[in-house]
């Protein structure tokens, strides 16, 4: 991606403000804690990976905001933005991954001055930063191996450089496939009500490019029957222990279209995007946005005032309906407990 969608520099966290997207390339300087939370709150930076590195240097800029050497004085204001930046989006697990991350690094620098507990704090961001690049490029490997020579592919959403540090996990995939020499054709939704699918996506394919059309949420349908992509891949928030799999709202729809029209449904998402601790996807907390976000998105009202809005951010795809997941460790299919369980596992010991 030759604009990154975020950078640690000169002591701030720098992100591209994705809601500008495709007009404007602005970024936002992030000096505080309070500025990076709002960011991820007002999709300024969003992408479950991509959040989660984003949090990560948020707990730094709360330590380093300090300026004390009291190691108490850091620990207080870690702590404290580990809480506010777990408040912001409730579904992307990769957000509670990383804080867990850099709570569990403060723990280990307890005993250690305040400049080196920050110090500390700032080396695991970089880490978890280095770790996602590395991660996608894997994953994305492992993906294209379920690509032909010339493919026709359908997505949903951006899972692509924008929702990571770099490359993407379902663009991840279409990036490894055209740096194979593949011919690579993209149908993107739209991806109601933000658009995410039109407005980033299609941008940064056509950056990278690769042949991309936008289609309305609604089209799906017809364009499968009449285009017959040869698969389906989208990114995840959410895995749980069985396979089901959280991610933009309109997945699990456009997941039923595909076993209709017997499309390949594949789930591109890093291991940390797991959640093994809860059995099925039923138990995954789904995030419900403002009514604006439907009625009155781009300028104008598109519905009554004062008219109900019911606007979840996320639904839930049973994993009888993915054909696959692709993760950095390689390709799950059906059924997903062991599998899953043995990457976390791998994982967790790593």
């Amino acid at each position: 991606m030759r604009v990154p969608t975020l950078e640690w520099r000169d002591g701030a966290l720098i992100l591209l403000d994705q809601t500008l997207l495709p007009e404007q390339v602005e970024f936002v300087a992030c000096r505080d804690v309070e500025t990076v939370a709002r960011a991820i709150e007002e999709l300024k930076v969003r992408g479950a990976p991509a959040i989660g590195v984003a949090a990560a240097f948020g707990v730094v800029l709360a330590a380093q905001a300090t300026g004390s050497p009291s190691a108490g004085a850091v620990r207080d204001a870690a702590v404290a933005a580990i809480g506010r930046l777990a408040r912001t989006r409730p579904t992307a697990v990769n957000l509670f991954w990383a804080l867990a991350r850099m709570e569990a690094r403060l723990d280990a620098n307890t005993g250690a001055a305040g400049t080196e507990a920050t110090a500390a704090l700032l080396d695991e961001a970089r880490c978890i930063d280095e770790e996602d690049r590395q991660i996608c490029r894997r994953l994305g490997a492992h993906g294209a191996t379920l690509l032909g020579t010339d493919v026709c592919v359908m997505t949903h959403c951006n899972a692509g450089a924008l929702a990571t540090v770099d490359y993407g996990t379902a663009l991840g995939v279409i990036y490894a496939a055209q740096e194979q020499g593949k011919r690579v054709r993209v149908y993107s939704d739209e991806t109601r009500p933000l658009l995410q699918g039109s407005r980033l996506t299609a941008w940064e394919l056509s950056q990278a490019g690769i042949d991309v059309t936008v289609i309305c949420d609604s089209m799906a349908a017809a364009v499968m029957r009449q285009e017959r992509p040869d698969c389906v891949i989208v990114g995840a928030d959410r895995v749980a222990a069985n396979g089901d799999v959280a991610n933009k709202i309109g997945t699990y729809g456009l997941a039923v279209l595909a076993r209709e029209h017997r499309v390949p449904f594949y789930v591109a998402a890093p291991v940390s995007t797991l959640d093994v601790g809860l059995a099925s996807g039923e138990l995954i907390p789904i995030e419900e946005r403002r009514p604006e976000e439907v009625t009155a998105a781009w300028g104008r009202r598109t519905a009554p005032t004062g008219v109900r809005v019911f606007n979840p951010a996320f639904d839930v795809t049973p994993a009888r309906l993915v054909s696959a997941i692709i993760s950095e460790q390689g390709i799950a299919r059906p059924p997903y407990g062991p599998v899953l369980q043995a990457w976390a596992a791998a994982s967790r010991a790593s």
